[in-house]
């Protein structure tokens, strides 16, 4: 019997947005546009630094969630580094984020296993 070589190569792209400040109302149709842009060219995977959000709305809150969705529904999916601001944090945790979204340390940054 001759040997056989299947080879199978995965590239996963994984963009990285990271924000700073703050994810409200005024701020979030901005980050709406690059993800839609992000999507259309076909970027399913996600991961939003969060560490240096200081506030976050209702809108900004919106974004994450529309994210999350259109990615799972090609496949993907976002992971979170969760904001190092107590007030952000407890928003996150107020609305279930994190038992909806897979959070990730800044130092893993691309993490494994999408």
């Amino acid at each position: 019997m001759s040997l056989q070589i299947d080879i199978n190569e995965h590239v996963i792209r994984i963009v990285v947005i990271t924000l700073t400040g703050r994810l409200d109302a005024f701020e979030a149709p901005a980050l709406r546009i690059k993800v839609d842009e992000f999507l259309a060219n076909g970027i399913i995977h996600f991961v939003f630094d969060l560490s240096e959000i200081n506030m976050l709305d209702s809108a900004g809150l919106a974004v994450l969630v529309s994210a999350l969705k259109r990615a799972r529904l090609k496949n993907g999916d976002v992971r979170l580094v969760w904001p190092k601001v107590e007030a952000a944090s407890r928003i996150l945790k107020l609305t279930r984020f994190d038992q909806v979204f897979t959070s990730v340390e800044r130092s893993e940054i691309i993490p494994r296993g999408f």
